[in-house]
């Protein structure tokens, strides 16, 4: 096995691994990926996660190539980007067949996967929205339910909430408006949920109250498959 290096910021933090292979010998983190790398105790090439070109959707989460980088994703119509970590994480998915929705600390990416390719995505920013009005974790599921079948009704839905100061009406509200938009994605599909637990509640208990069939991933589960797959790709990074 050969020695290596990854690096990248996860959204919320810099993260830097010590690799043998496909196997995480170690992790750092800190304020951004260069300062976490610094800390890491480790030597060999480095793979750096969001450096380079973008690929433009539809592509392979999987490169054909790996070399000193992995870059985003990017969809000219609608305009969208998915950050290189998101990439990352869709590789670690491995063979999933449907939609992927990866939340992010600020956005949540809506991803089509079909015969190992990213062919489209639709991205919010519900949870910088939710951030900005101080809206709670949980859903109110009355809220939600209400904008999901009147969204133009969203601001209004918003304002009322803020007056009575329903915190998880707001979210209910947000999360109503985004699956409406998302129906497309999510309606007759499976979908698999990427976060934290406790982003990925509100809208599981959402979905699967439409009949969707939900599977729920812990990001950082689905990096050891990731790493692997790359390893395996190009034999070692350099």
């Amino acid at each position: 096995m050969s020695r290596w290096r990854l690096c990248g910021h996860d959204g919320a933090e810099g993260r830097a691994m010590a690799l043998d292979g496909g196997h995480i010998l170690g992790e750092t983190n800190s304020e951004t990926a260069d300062t976490a790398l610094v800390a890491l105790d480790a030597t060999g090439p480095v793979l750096r996660i969001g450096d380079g070109t973008a690929t433009v959707l539809p592509a392979a989460p999987l490169p054909d190539t790996v070399g000193s980088g992995l870059p985003g994703l990017i969809q000219d119509s609608p305009p969208d980007c998915l950050d290189g970590w998101t990439r990352l994480l869709l590789i670690g998915l491995k063979d999933h067949d449907g939609i992927a929705c990866v939340l992010t600390p600020t956005l949540a990416h809506w991803v089509h996967l079909s015969a190992g390719e990213a062919v489209s995505c639709l991205s919010f920013l519900t949870p910088r929205l939710a951030t900005a009005l101080g809206a709670a974790a949980e859903a109110d599921a009355d809220a939600l339910a209400d904008t999901l079948s009147r969204p133009e009704r969203l601001a209004a839905h918003l304002r009322a909430a803020e007056v009575q100061g329903a915190r998880a009406a707001l979210t209910g509200h947000l999360l109503g408006a985004e699956l409406a938009a998302a129906r497309p994605y999510w309606l007759g599909q499976n979908v698999a949920l990427i976060g934290p637990q406790a982003a990925v509640g509100a809208r599981a208990t959402a979905l699967v109250a439409q009949g969707v069939p939900v599977s729920r991933h812990d990001p950082d589960s689905l990096l050891p498959a990731a790493i692997a797959a790359l390893a395996a790709r190009r034999g070692s990074p350099g």
